[in-house]
Parts: structure tokens; sequence; C-alpha cells
């Protein structure tokens, strides 16, 4: 009896990281690249057309970021694969990952029969985490507990409005759009909501924003 080879979706903005996988998954005779999507919102879309197996998903992506679209995919899709596939390793992007409905999260430098064995192996039931992934869960899981200092009272109320459309990947110009205001007063906001919850970038604040569910 031949076996169907399990359907995969490729959600990245970065095309040549879709192009890198797409040509080595292809080549693995129990997988085919059913579709590609660059963001989010595709790959709904991808995946209500195509009802793939497995989604690897992107976390920084526009429009609708990795963590936002895997919550609606699993909402939509509960027997459907999602691994997260990114670069980044900190226990909050891992924790939020995982949250939304994860069955794994791997980084971007595992070598790619590494990535096609994950893949057969979450499509079996198996959560996949990265060695480097597990061990930010287990720091995470073994660290007393605290009180975050993460507060929405701490932004004002323009604040967390910025805060919320930097979430859905609005830029700048499109921010100061929406609220009415300048591109330099929102520059001034993002400083300051970047400021006053200790936060490196725009990036983190996006994800930062949906662990705590103000997006």
């Amino acid at each position: 009896m031949t076996v169907r080879p399990l359907r995969l979706l490729l959600v990245d903005d970065h095309a040549i990281v879709r192009q890198g996988l797409h040509y080595f998954l292809g080549l693995q005779a129990d997988l085919e690249v059913a579709g590609e999507a660059a963001n989010g919102r595709e790959a709904i879309e991808q995946a209500r057309e195509l009802q793939p197996d497995v989604v690897l998903m992107d976390l920084i992506m526009p429009e609708l970021n990795g963590i936002e679209a895997t919550s609606i995919l699993r909402q939509e899709h509960p027997n459907m694969k999602i691994i997260v596939l990114t670069t980044f390793s900190d226990q909050d992007y891992v924790l939020s990952a995982i949250k939304a409905g994860a069955n794994g999260y791997l980084l971007k430098d595992m070598e790619p029969e590494q990535i096609a064995e994950a893949i057969r192996q979450a499509q079996q039931g198996l959560p996949q985490l990265d060695p480097r992934v597990a061990g930010q869960l287990m720091s995470h899981i073994a660290a007393p507990p605290h009180v975050s200092a993460a507060s929405p009272e701490r932004l004002t109320e323009r604040e967390m409005e910025v805060l919320r459309l930097i979430a859905q990947g609005r830029s700048n110009k499109e921010i100061a759009a929406d609220c009415g205001i300048s591109e330099k007063t929102v520059k001034t906001h993002v400083s300051s909501v970047l400021a006053k919850l200790n936060l490196a970038d725009r990036t983190q604040a996006a994800l930062f924003a949906v662990k705590h569910g103000w997006a």
C-alpha cells in the first residue's frame, strides 16, 4: 500500500528561506511541499485551501505574526501540526508559541535532516523542541516565581494603542495615519513604550503584547 506523503505549508517572510526549505524537503520521498506563505494572514488562507498536514511557521512577519497565526490555525484546524521555525530562542517567544498551540519549536540553524525528522515526529504526535529551547524552558520552570513589572497601567492610553498597532505589524507611517498623529510623535511613543517595558525593539514589543494579551 502506498503511503501518502505528508503535505507541508512553508510560512516565512523571506523568500530565500522558503526556497531553501522547499528544495530540501521536496527531496524527501515522504514529504511534499503543498504551498508557501509570506506572512501569517497568507498562512491562514493557504491552510484553509490546501489543508496541509504540517505547517512550518516563522515568528516575525508582517501583517500577522507567527504566534497570532498559530493561535488562529489551532482553533480552525485542531489536528493540523504547527512547528515554529525561527532564529529566536528566548523563553518568552517559546512560551508564547506553545501557549498559542504550536506542536514544536525549532531553530533555523538546525541541520535540514533534523528539520525533516522533526516534521515526521510531530505528525506522529510527538512534541518537537530544539535542545537549546528545551534548556530555556527548564531554566524558566526551575526559576523562583517573581512578580512581573510589566503592567498596562505603566503605559498611557495612547501608548497602549501604539503597542497594539505594533503587534499588528503596522509601520510608524500606518500608526500615524490610524491615530491621526505625526510619525515623529509615533516614534516618541514607541521609544517610551520600549523604555517603560524594558524592551529592546519593536519585535520584542509585538511578542510581549501578544504574550500578555494586550494585542
